[in-house]
């Protein structure tokens, strides 16, 4: 019986060993692999690791060295978009990485509770003034000193401002590469998806370089600064294949191109309706991807103090920069005013039946978040809920009548008064 076991494992080893060969041998045929490969043990990739992070990162950097080689025209046109779509595909999957087995070790980011009406996140390179700002914008004390990297976790601070409570999050400072995981790049970036608002801290006398650096890392990671998103919409079917459907003319649209980055994203049968008249394929892909953040953001530039009067005028009027100076403390309450109008906050007043409006302490719901909706699960997620949910009476700009009756999709306009009506099941019929 011994012998027999031996024997038969020997011949599963021989036809192990002629199964790995034989798919060898295929990979270098394929161009896969090199036929100067040192051992087939470092060349075999288990198939569980092919979704590892360090795997799809090596796929992403020979996408781009492509589409870096490859030259822009007509003829290239729909070859770069299958890259970009691929690209797209292997960034997501980098965002939302699987686990195999037990689980790996996951890169955790940095864990702030949210507090107040809205978060603000303060991204920016080492040494750029970061720490300083928060100090001087909010009572929080933030370590400062003459060397980078100072910042070693996200450090949060509070301040108000024309009835608004505001949270900023002093972030590290990050590098060349952050996107790719160097220096805790990506749990910075992660963080700042979560923000409502992105504050990009830069150095004045380098604003344009380290502006298009930081966005492109945050691009990277699938975050678009002072965009809207697209006018898209994917309704998935079990058949049929893919239909567009548009309001306007779609012949500058390469429908093919648009086919193909469906599949990749696999997605087979589909109607798409598209209402964005100047859509492109990225920001196609961007739609279809689904996880990109379209975030508002201001260009803080400190240290204009070592500027030229023609400099600074310069850098002023350029759309989104806020130029400081936090050694000096110039106009820090223009930084607060800035913020404030970049979050587009709708100050909103609560009314209970038979009784006045309370006009002390309103609700503040920034851009994005305007709906009644939104109010019901800023007081309490269970309010928005259809089977407690009755109407809503509001007074104010944002209706036609005083009061109307709206329901949990009415848009809210700031200084509106609301009364949210709950059903009778759920609160005996009492208002809030």
């Amino acid at each position: 019986m011994d012998l027999l076991r031996r024997h038969g494992l020997l011949q599963h080893r021989r036809l192990l060993r002629l199964h790995l060969g034989l798919a060898l041998a295929l990979a270098v045929g394929r161009g896969f692999l090199s036929p100067s490969s040192p051992s087939p043990s470092s060349c075999f990739v288990p198939t569980g690791y092919l979704g590892c992070p360090k795997v799809i990162r090596q796929k992403i950097k020979a996408i781009e060295e492509e589409m870096a080689s490859t030259q822009k025209n007509k003829a290239t046109e729909y070859h770069l978009g299958r890259l970009k779509g691929k690209l797209a595909v292997l960034r997501s999957q980098l965002l939302n990485p699987k686990t195999h087995g037990g689980g790996g070790n996951i890169e955790r980011g940095f864990e702030a509770s949210r507090s107040g009406d809205a978060r603000v996140a303060l991204i920016g390179f080492p040494s750029v003034g970061k720490s300083t700002f928060l100090t001087n914008l909010t009572s929080t004390e933030s370590k400062v000193a003459g060397y980078e990297f100072t910042t070693l976790t996200c450090i949060p601070g509070v301040f108000k401002y024309k009835e608004a409570e505001i949270q900023i999050l002093d972030l590290p400072g990050i590098i060349e590469g952050a996107a790719q995981g160097i220096g805790k790049g990506k749990q910075v970036i992660a963080c700042a998806r979560t923000a409502d608002l992105i504050l990009l801290f830069v150095d004045a006398s380098r604003a344009e370089e380290q502006k298009a650096m930081l966005m492109h890392e945050l691009e990277t990671m699938g975050i678009r600064l002072n965009e809207e998103p697209p006018d898209i919409r994917i309704i998935k079917h079990h058949s049929g294949g893919i239909h567009f459907t548009s309001t306007f003319n779609l012949e500058s649209f390469d429908k093919a191109l648009a086919t193909e980055i469906l599949h990749d994203q696999r997605i087979r049968n589909a109607e798409v309706q598209i209402r964005d008249k100047d859509i492109s394929i990225e920001r196609f892909i961007d739609a279809v991807s689904g996880n990109v953040k379209y975030i508002p953001a201001l260009f803080i530039c400190n240290k204009v103090d070592k500027l030229t009067h023609k400099q600074f005028k310069v850098l002023a009027e350029k759309p989104h920069f806020v130029p400081i100076s936090c050694h000096k403390d110039w106009n820090m309450q223009g930084v607060r005013e800035a913020i404030f109008r970049a979050l587009e906050p709708v100050r909103v007043y609560t009314k209970r039946p038979k009784s006045a409006p309370d006009f002390t302490s309103p609700i503040v719901l920034c851009k994005g978040r305007h709906g009644v909706s939104d109010l019901c699960k800023s007081i309490h997620s269970s309010l928005a809920d259809p089977s407690r949910f009755y109407y809503a009476n509001v007074w104010g700009t944002s209706v036609k009548f005083r009061p109307q009756r709206v329901g949990l999709a009415h848009r809210l306009q700031d200084e509106d008064v609301i009364q949210i009506m709950l059903r009778k099941s759920a609160e005996h019929g009492a208002g809030q």
